[in-house]
Order: C-alpha cells, then structure tokens, then sequence
C-alpha cells in the first residue's frame, strides 16, 4: 500500500496528545475570562479541572487518539449527558467562540484547523437542544 492511501488521523494532524492538552486548557481559560463566554461558564463547576481531563479524552478518541474517554465512559452520548443544560444558539455560539479561538493558538497546520473547526462546528449544533 502507497504512503498517500494511508488515512491519518485528526490527532495525528493537529499533533497528537499534547495538541489536546493545549487545546483543551486554552478553550477553558477562554470560558473562564471571556464575557461572551460567562452563558456556559456557568453551566461548570467553579473548578474546571476534572472537565478539562474528560474533554482532553473525548476529544484524543474523537480525533482518532487513544479510546481513553470510551474506556472509562461508555459510549459518549453527549446529547443525553448535556439533557440537563439548556443549550440553544447563544450557547453553541459561545462554546464555539472558545473553541475556534483556542484551535487557532494550538494547531498549526491550517488545513487540520479547517476541518476540525467544521467538524466541532457541526457537533455543536448537534448538541442544541432548545429553538
């Protein structure tokens, strides 16, 4: 098999475990000081540490990582974990907000930063579960 028809992964893309880790910390210090970001700040604990690991494994496994999120989760089931917080427009656009700006700090490649805002893009408007 050719070089170019093997597929790499999201995580390899954007570099891996420690891409994650700084994604991650990035997009919760953006929760924790923007004001447009205050709508889902809320919806946290007042420490964030123990959400920054669960979103450093789901997002490792979900960009093709290690499945260290399903291991000690199950199977994501994001919209039924999220049932309790009301999430519309306002709270998409939020958390999208801290995303694209922690992606454009952390992954370099341009191209791995396209495709992986439009994919977390249609997650989050997955995840509305109000008009």
């Amino acid at each position: 098999m050719a070089e170019s028809d093997v597929a790499i992964s999201m995580f390899e893309r954007i570099g891996g475990s420690a891409t994650i880790e700084r994604l991650v910390d990035r997009f919760y210090d953006r929760m924790d000081t923007l004001p447009e970001a205050q709508v889902i700040r809320a919806m946290h604990a007042a420490d964030l540490g123990a959400i920054r690991d669960v979103l450093k494994r789901y997002l490792a496994e979900w960009t093709g990582g290690p499945k260290l999120y399903s291991i000690e989760k199950g199977h994501p089931r994001l919209r039924q974990r999220h049932i309790g917080f009301a999430i519309g427009d306002a709270e998409r656009d939020a958390w999208m907000l801290c995303m694209r700006g922690a992606l454009e700090e952390t992954v370099v490649d341009a191209a791995a930063q396209q495709d992986l805002d439009k994919a977390l893009s249609g997650l989050a408007d997955w995840m509305r579960n109000q008009p």
